[in-house]
């Protein structure tokens, strides 16, 4: 009886499974599909070869296991380096000496 309930319960919230999940388009991430409509309306070289560059650096970190949100976070993060103050410098406490 329990195990039926489960799997009534599966069936009616089966569509919330692949909410998390990055959308694609051909087997690349939606997010370049903004290139395609760039490079129909402005049939150049440049802009072939420029959406070809930006294809394969997702691609690239599709294989590296990086969303692109989150290589942008960890691009963030690598250039703020390791040490990271709450403070910024002037609201800092300083030490004074009263003696």
């Amino acid at each position: 009886m329990i195990k039926e309930l489960e799997n009534i319960e599966a069936r009616i919230n089966w569509h919330w499974r692949d909410t998390m999940r990055t959308v694609r388009f051909f087997g690349f991430d939606a997010r370049v599909a903004w290139l395609i409509p760039v490079w129909l309306l402005y049939l150049r070289w440049s802009t072939l070869i420029l959406s070809f560059i930006v294809f394969f650096i997702f691609r690239f970190l599709e294989n590296k296991g990086l969303t692109f949100p989150a290589a942008i976070r960890s691009l963030r993060s690598w250039v703020n380096g390791r040490k990271r103050p709450g403070l910024l410098r002037p609201y800092e406490k300083r030490f004074a000496d009263y003696g």
